[in-house]
């Protein structure tokens, strides 16, 4: 701080003050869409210059192209619908941003409909079978529930929690974040888990795989690996065109 003038008697003195405006132009250049891995804070606001999020789903569209995803089996649209859902997420709580699973239950149970793909590195990590509940259907997935004892499967977004030591093995938790539509997940232990009826073998035999009471269970072979990529914030996203979903669900629109 500047010290006080101190004047003379006698002598006149004129002071005039003058005022100085010091602008601190402090500019931060955020990282580019997609290069920061792990957990964004939750209330999580940050914005490019341009003013979408960090998560840029326009940018990350060019993952379905690179990866021939539509070859696996996997439109477009839904990849789309899948990564709407992920931003928000990504936007209000602990997730990781790079890490999205998408079940697609409009293709049937003898395709390879589970997909996991890292949108930061470019792979589609895991293209593998998976169960529907055995009152969802039988070849083909038509009916689900969010109700406990129901054997059906819930549609909608979820984030993964941590891995446990259950009844049906190394499992992964499932934390449904759609209200009246998968939000009974943890009551009803919906839980990704390994099972011997995901397999060729009964594809051969009687042209699907077995079903669950209501769980995405995958092959016994991947389950472990499977679970240890996704645990603990990872997006899923269980998909099927059935209007009882999609014109509910808030993460669509």
């Amino acid at each position: 701080m500047r010290q006080p003038l101190i004047v003379k008697p006698g002598k006149r003195l004129y002071l005039y003050l003058l005022a100085g405006i010091v602008a601190f132009n402090s500019s931060v250049t955020p990282a580019k869409a997609g290069s920061r891995t792990g957990y964004h804070p939750i209330s999580d606001t940050s914005t490019a210059p341009n003013g979408n999020s960090y998560f840029s789903i326009s940018g990350k569209l060019s993952v379905y192209d690179s990866l021939h995803l539509k070859a696996a089996g996997l439109s477009k649209k839904v990849f789309t619908m899948a990564l709407k859902g992920m931003a928000k997420l990504v936007k209000t709580r602990h997730i990781k941003d790079n890490l999205l699973a998408i079940v697609d239950f409009s293709q049937p149970s003898n395709a390879k409909r589970m997909y996991v793909i890292d949108l930061n590195t470019y792979q589609l990590v895991y293209n593998t079978y998976v169960a529907h509940g055995m009152k969802t259907g039988k070849l083909n997935a038509t009916s689900f529930s969010n109700k406990i004892s129901s054997n059906k499967s819930s549609l909608g977004f979820y984030v993964t929690g941590p891995a446990y030591q259950g009844s049906n093995g190394y499992s992964l938790r499932l934390q449904g974040m759609e209200r009246g539509i998968n939000d009974g997940a943890m009551r009803r232990g919906i839980v990704i888990h390994g099972a011997d009826y995901v397999c060729e073998g009964l594809i051969e035999s009687q042209g699907y795989i077995g079903r669950s009471w209501g769980c995405p269970a995958v092959a016994p072979e991947v389950s472990q690996p499977l679970i240890d990529l996704l645990k603990e914030g990872s997006c899923l996203f269980i998909y099927h065109p059935t209007t009882a979903y999609t014109s509910r669900s808030a993460f669509l629109r």
